[in-house]
C-alpha cells in the first residue's frame, strides 16, 4: 500500500482539491468563490478573465481567453459546468467536500467525476502547453458555466444566445463525458431526442358508486398499457445486443401522475407525465403518431402537452467534420481504445449542437466505477494526473487543425 503523500504533494493535485472543496452544490449556489478561485487561476496562467451574467447576477459564467495565433479562424471551447448535484452526507464514507486521499490514491468529493475534473484538467493542460512555449493556432476558450445539472436554463442555454458567444465565433466544442467501467474511453456525439411528456386523459365523470363508459381512467390504462409495452420492447433489444448501450435504445418512464378531487367521485381529467429519451435511430414523428393512435383507440379525448420537446441534434463523426479527424488522430496517437456514443443523459452540449457547432463529450476516466451523482464518488488521484496527459495533446491536436 503506497502513502497519500505520493498524491498529496503533487501542484496539480492540490489545484483540484481547493476546487472540489468549493461546495458549488444545488440548490441556491452560491458561486461568489468558485468564481474567485477561477480568476486565480486564470491570472497564474496570464490569460484575460471575463465574468458575465446572462440570466441573473448569481449565475455567473466565467470565459478564459488564449489567444491564437490565428484569432481570424473559428475557436475552440473547452466548456465544464461549476455546480454539483445534491449529496446525502450520512452516505459517505469521507466529507463530499473534504477532498481526502486514501492510501490507494482515489480523491474522494462531489464533481471529481462530474466534472470539476475535467475543468482543472484544462488548466492543467494549458499549463504544461504555455510552460513549453506552445501558442495554439485557434483561440481557445475555457468557459465554466452554472447550473447545467438543473437543466442549463440559468447557464449554457442562455449563454449561447448573447452577443459575448457570438462574438467568440465557435468553430468546436468540447465537453464532458462519462466514466468507462473498462479499458475503453467513450466519445459522445449526440444525445437522445428528451420529451417531457404530459398525456391529459379525458373521460366521463360522475358518481364513484356506478360503472361508466370511457372514463378517464380506462382511458389512462389502455394507453399506459401500449407504452409500457413498447417499453419493453426496448428492454429487449438492450438485452439481447450487447453491442447497444442505454443511448441507442429508447427509454420511457411514468414520472408523475395528477388528477381527482376525492375517492368517491370518477374524475373528468387525469394526468400522467412521462420522461422519454428518443433514441436517434428512433423516428420521432411516427412515436408521437403511435400514442395519438393509441388515445383515439382509448376511445379519444388523450391530449398531448409536450412540457419539454427537444429536436434532434448531433455531431457528424466522419471525415465531413476536420475537428473529429483531429481530434481522433489525438487519440489515437495516445493509443486510446474508444467507443463512440450516443449520450444517455443531457449535457451543455446540446446547445451548442443546436446552433450547428460540432461539440464532443469526452472525460479521461477509464476503468473507473461510473459514480457520478452517486455516494462516496471519486476519482483515482493517477486516473486524474494522466488525463492531463491526454488533454494536452487533444488541446493542440484540435486547435491546430
Amino acid at each position: 500500500m503506497q502513502s497519500p503523500e505520493k498524491w498529496t504533494n503533487d501542484e496539480e493535485i492540490k489545484i483540484f482539491q481547493e476546487y472540489l472543496r468549493i461546495p458549488t452544490v444545488h440548490p441556491d449556489i452560491d458561486y461568489t468563490a468558485c468564481v474567485e478561485f477561477l480568476k486565480l487561476q486564470a491570472g497564474n496562467l496570464d490569460l484575460p478573465v471575463d465574468v458575465i451574467h446572462p440570466v441573473l447576477p448569481s449565475k455567473p459564467v466565467v470565459i478564459m481567453k488564449w489567444l491564437g495565433k490565428s484569432p481570424e479562424l473559428p475557436s475552440i471551447i473547452l466548456n465544464s459546468h461549476m455546480d454539483v448535484v445534491p449529496v446525502f452526507a450520512e452516505n459517505w464514507t469521507h466529507d463530499p467536500f473534504g477532498a481526502d486521499i486514501d492510501a490507494e490514491g482515489r480523491i474522494y468529493a462531489r464533481g471529481t467525476q462530474d466534472m470539476k475534473s475535467v475543468g482543472c484538467q484544462y488548466l492543467a493542460a494549458i499549463r504544461a502547453l504555455k510552460s513549453s512555449g506552445y501558442q495554439p493556432k485557434r483561440t481557445v476558450y475555457l468557459t465554466f458555466v452554472p447550473d447545467e445539472e438543473t437543466g442549463g436554463d440559468m447557464g449554457m442555454a442562455e449563454f449561447v444566445k448573447g452577443d459575448y458567444f457570438r462574438a467568440m465565433n465557435v468553430g468546436f466544442s468540447l465537453d464532458e463525458g462519462i466514466a468507462s467501467e473498462d479499458d475503453f474511453y467513450p466519445v459522445f456525439y449526440a444525445e437522445r431526442t428528451l420529451w417531457h411528456l404530459r398525456l391529459k386523459f379525458n373521460g366521463t365523470s360522475g358518481h364513484g358508486s356506478l360503472l361508466h363508459n370511457k372514463t378517464a381512467g380506462e382511458k389512462f390504462q389502455f394507453v399506459l398499457e401500449k407504452l409500457m409495452m413498447f417499453r419493453e420492447t426496448q428492454v429487449q433489444l438492450l438485452a439481447k445486443n450487447s453491442s447497444l448501450d442505454i443511448g441507442d435504445v429508447t427509454t420511457l418512464n411514468l414520472t408523475q401522475l395528477g388528477g381527482g378531487i376525492q375517492s368517491n367521485v370518477v374524475p373528468p381529467v387525469l394526468e400522467a407525465i412521462f420522461d422519454i429519451r428518443i433514441a436517434i435511430t428512433q423516428d420521432v414523428d411516427e412515436l408521437e403518431r403511435k400514442i395519438r393512435a393509441w388515445g383515439e383507440e382509448a376511445g379519444g379525448g388523450l391530449e398531448l402537452d409536450f412540457i419539454l420537446k427537444c429536436p434532434h441534434v448531433e455531431t457528424k463523426v466522419d471525415g465531413s467534420n476536420p475537428y473529429w479527424l483531429a481530434f481522433k488522430q489525438g487519440l489515437d496517437e495516445l493509443g486510446l481504445k474508444t467507443h463512440l456514443r450516443v449520450f444517455a443523459g443531457a449535457t451543455d452540449s446540446y446547445y451548442v449542437r443546436q446552433l450547428g457547432i460540432p461539440a464532443l463529450g469526452f472525460s479521461p476516466i477509464n476503468n473507473t466505477p461510473v459514480l457520478l451523482h452517486n455516494h462516496d464518488e471519486y476519482l483515482h488521484a493517477d486516473t486524474y494526473l494522466h488525463g492531463i496527459q491526454v488533454y494536452k495533446k487533444l488541446i493542440p491536436a484540435v486547435a491546430d487543425s
